[in-house]
């Protein structure tokens, strides 16, 4: 088991899910982030977590009617 391959940071998560490190991190503070655990001032993600889905969206807001 190599955590390495397992977990991402933020600035990874980014780049695979084309946005900013900034959203990301508020992504996983709002509990979005499906396994996103924080330690220190940085987050850990694991790898098989997913995009959420983006609530601003009006596309988010109708599908949560």
């Amino acid at each position: 088991m190599n955590l390495e391959t397992e977990l991402m940071t933020t600035a990874e998560a980014a780049e695979l899910w084309s946005i900013s490190t900034r959203r990301v991190q508020i992504l996983c503070d709002k509990g979005k982030v499906t396994g996103a655990v924080r330690m220190g001032r940085t987050w850990i993600i694991p790898r098989e977590a997913t995009k959420p889905i983006d609530g601003r969206t009006k596309i988010a807001k109708q599908s949560n009617q």
